[in-house]
């Protein structure tokens, strides 16, 4: 899609529904082109066992639900 200043004003609305089928957009000033919006990939996602927290400490052979006890202390404990 290619969209004048005037268009990412008044409608944006459909800039938006472009960026929703994943196209690009392609930003438009007097007839020149400026610059592109391009759709962020959303389905991209790690998994939880890639997630950094549970490196954190390679060394220590503890147990998530053991690493969760320690970070909560006796507040946890207290309900």
């Amino acid at each position: 899609m290619k969209a004048t200043i005037v268009d990412l004003r008044y409608k944006m609305n459909e800039v938006l529904k472009a960026l929703d089928k994943r196209e690009t957009v392609t930003i438009l000033y007097h007839g020149k082109v400026k610059g592109k919006i391009v759709p962020t990939d959303v389905e991209k996602s790690i998994r939880v066992k890639d997630h950094p927290f549970f490196n954190m400490d390679e060394d220590d052979k503890k147990s998530v639900a053991q690493q969760m006890e320690e970070l909560r202390g006796s507040r946890f404990n207290d309900i």
